[in-house]
């Protein structure tokens, strides 16, 4: 493609992209668990994150892509931050915790290779909104948040949605949830400096652990459980906020 037509592809998208962002999100529920009532600019905003931000990317997994077609991300983060919710970024919830930019978000999902039938335990619940895209895809899922008023907030927002396969705890994640193991994936949203080694014991033999990991450079790693032991892959560099409790103690200051 030359670089004129580049430029000219370029200037398009990005009127696509704001003309779909005209007139806000909407307001309610908007059919959390019916994907948005018809005329519904909310769902067309989403549609247009999908396109642009996640499909564009590499995210080719179509049950991932109508999950987050379908979530009202809109409803999880603070109002004062609706109108920019489908940008292409993370966003502040409060208690120095953020919403991982929606591509992230996908493509961690994608990662995890989950069915209909599968158990998920995600540290790290935030406003819920990974939670709730698992649940469009998962048998369960069980979040542990660290942050007690998040805890509590998504707690509430994932009932009133109708995400009644999600159960949130307020807890340190590190060591897991051993009462409800073992998962077929496990899915953390904050980053360690290591591995905690009570999420690779609490996963079935086959599943997948999703993590970024590091200090100053992070990297998020796929983590394969089998009878011999684990597979790790490294894949992209990211920057999430780090995980605290037993892990920073392990870590160190």
């Amino acid at each position: 493609m030359s670089k004129p037509v580049a430029a000219a592809v370029l200037i398009a998208l990005t009127a696509l992209f704001a003309f779909a962002f005209l007139g806000g999100c909407g307001s309610g529920a908007d059919g959390a668990r019916n994907g948005g009532a018809p005329g519904d600019l909310s769902a067309d905003r989403r549609e247009v994150m999908v396109d642009l931000q996640i499909r564009a990317r590499g995210v080719a997994d179509e049950a991932v892509l109508a999950a987050m077609a379908k979530v009202p991300r809109h409803l999880f983060v603070p109002p004062e931050l609706v109108d920019v919710a489908y940008t292409d970024g993370p966003l502040p919830i409060g208690h120095e915790q953020t919403i991982s930019q929606p591509y992230i978000v996908a493509l961690m999902t994608e990662l995890l290779r989950v069915n209909a039938d599968s158990r998920v335990l995600e540290i790290g619940t935030g406003s819920g909104y990974q939670a709730a895209v698992l649940s469009e895809l998962a048998d369960s899922v069980f979040t542990i948040e660290i942050v007690e008023p998040l805890a509590r907030t998504a707690a509430g927002r994932l009932d009133r949605l109708g995400y009644s396969n999600v159960v949130v705890r307020h807890g340190d994640g590190y060591r897991g949830w051993p009462e409800r193991a073992p998962f077929d994936a496990v899915i953390v949203t904050a980053a360690p400096e290591h591995v905690p080694q009570p999420l690779i014991d609490q996963l079935a033999v086959g599943g997948r652990l999703v993590i970024p990991v590091g200090a100053m450079y992070q990297e998020l790693l796929e983590i394969v459980k089998t009878e011999d032991g684990v597979v790790t892959r490294e894949v992209i560099p990211v920057r999430f906020v780090p995980m605290t409790g037993e892990a920073r103690e392990r870590d160190g200051p």
